[in-house]
């Protein structure tokens, strides 16, 4: 039987909860205090009526803060106009420059405002295991290293061998299954293992980053099981639901299948358009960094030295790790070093 662990990092500038399955990481939660109260998942508030494109069946709703929520209009409801002031929850955080998805409660009066907070992100992560017991300290920073380095892999190792690639673009999320060179009989049974294999840890990976909508996956070798791989799928997928819908198994040997999108994705938080880490997540791996040499050595002068733009995105953290440990750290940069290239020194 599958086992779920939840594991809860407070650190300086970034909060991270981890959902492990079976020893995996399955789930990465990431907070930085960047998300607007009103824009996060779960919460309610009242928002405003900005525009309704009656032939698109779509509204936009002023939210207060931040980009304007996308309401999907139904035959059902009661008919919106421009200027009302309506009561919704946010069931999907915005993403690059689209809005929160929003679902409609009923009418409202007044000023766009927050009436509910969303759960917070302990809370999330109870949701996804209510039993177990939340580790803290050394355990859950570990871990949560473990799943953030893996969360911005592209190459995932699959049992009794083969691999499989997840890499996101605009339209969609491209999987591509490869069982390494075999040949004969042994081809057939390699491919089925794989594909098998594949799905589980796609599923897994997806979850781990926060990915969702259009899946596309390339399946290896050729004359699939259709049934049998449509209900592996179902299977791994379970855990997303309500919400997924899968395709049948094209000749073309892809299988297509869309997985609701709800908060902003982790991978999001991690990298930039180019898919790097940002400057912002270098910062708080040397803080951490920091963190960890200085409760090594309790009376150690510790200098970082990283990057123009990690240092500064670091400073205002560095400020609040000294308030923690004591004035015996402190940054430098260097022009010309690469962003992913920072280190701690002892003085």
């Amino acid at each position: 039987m599958s086992q779920r662990r939840l594991f809860l990092d407070v650190g300086v500038g970034e909060t991270r909860g981890v959902v492990t399955l079976d020893g995996r990481p399955e789930r990465l939660l990431i907070d930085r205090g960047e998300t607007a109260q009103v824009q996060a998942l779960g919460a309610r508030l009242v928002a405003r009526v900005r525009q309704v494109e009656r032939a698109q069946a779509l509204a936009f709703l002023d939210m207060g803060v931040g980009p304007d929520g996308v309401l999907n209009l139904r035959p059902d409801m009661e008919r919106l106009n421009q200027g009302q002031a309506v009561e919704v929850e946010v069931r999907g955080e915005g993403r690059a420059d689209k809005g929160a998805t929003l679902r409609l409660i009923g009418p409202a009066e007044g000023a766009p405002r927050l009436l509910e907070a969303a759960p917070d992100l302990k809370a999330q992560l109870q949701a996804a295991a209510p039993r177990a017991e939340i580790v803290t300290g050394e355990a859950a920073r570990r871990v949560a290293e473990e799943a953030q380095d893996e969360a911005l892999q592209t190459v995932f190792p699959l049992s009794g061998g083969g691999t499989v690639a997840v890499e996101r673009t605009r339209a969609l999320t491209a999987v591509d299954v490869d069982m390494g060179p075999r040949s004969g009989p042994e081809a057939k049974r390699a491919a089925r293992a794989a594909n098998l294999a594949a799905l589980t840890t796609t599923a897994r990976v997806l979850r781990l980053k926060g990915l969702g909508g259009l899946v596309v996956v390339d399946l290896a070798g050729r004359g699939h099981d259709g049934p049998a791989l449509l209900a592996a799928a179902r299977a791994a997928f379970a855990a997303d639901n309500p919400g997924v819908a899968l395709g049948p198994i094209s000749r073309f040997g892809t299988l297509e299948l869309t997985v609701p999108r709800r908060s902003r994705p982790a991978i999001d938080i991690l990298v930039d358009d180019a898919g790097a880490p940002t400057a912002q997540t270098e910062a708080l791996a040397l803080i951490r960094a920091l963190e960890r040499e200085a409760a090594a050595d309790g009376g150690a002068r510790l200098e970082a030295v990283a990057s123009e733009d990690v240092v500064g995105v670091a400073a205002p953290y560095l400020q609040a790790l000294i308030a923690r440990v004591g004035a015996r750290l402190s940054l430098r940069s260097e022009p010309g070093r690469a962003r992913a290239d920072h280190a701690v020194r002892r003085l």
